[in-house]
């Protein structure tokens, strides 16, 4: 290897620096599924009156159920087939979540913009965890 230049070949490149995960809230996939829900959680409030008992209490349940089914895995990292049920839970709250914006958009409640939020970047990151 020549100087300056690093594992990957490239002169100058540097290794991307992994931060230790110590506790569930340092996982990224973590941090956006419960900043994702928080953003929910905002938008919902505007949600109709009628809908507090349906759309707006499944939104939120299932948006905050990612990010709770993440923490249990992780505590149930040192069991393999534990821990992938919890992610595989948590991509399924996801999908349900991405199921109830698109019912909040379609009856106008959500812009369609608005409607993209990182649930997708969070389902994204979840299949990476499970395979």
């Amino acid at each position: 290897m020549k100087e300056g230049e690093n594992e990957r070949g490239g002169e100058g490149e540097k290794k991307p620096r992994r931060r230790m995960v110590r506790r569930h809230t340092d996982l990224e996939v973590y941090q956006r599924s419960f900043a994702a829900a928080m953003k929910l959680f905002e938008l919902s409030r505007k949600f109709p009156v009628e809908e507090r008992y349906s759309l707006t209490d499944q939104v939120r349940r299932s948006s905050r159920s990612v990010s709770a089914n993440v923490s249990e895995a992780w505590r149930k990292r040192r069991y393999p087939a534990a821990f992938v049920a919890k992610l595989s839970d948590a991509e399924g709250e996801a999908a349900a979540t991405q199921t109830w914006i698109q019912f909040a958009v379609s009856c106008g409640y959500l812009e369609a913009e608005v409607g993209h939020l990182s649930i997708p970047n969070t389902t994204k990151s979840l299949r990476c965890w499970c395979t």
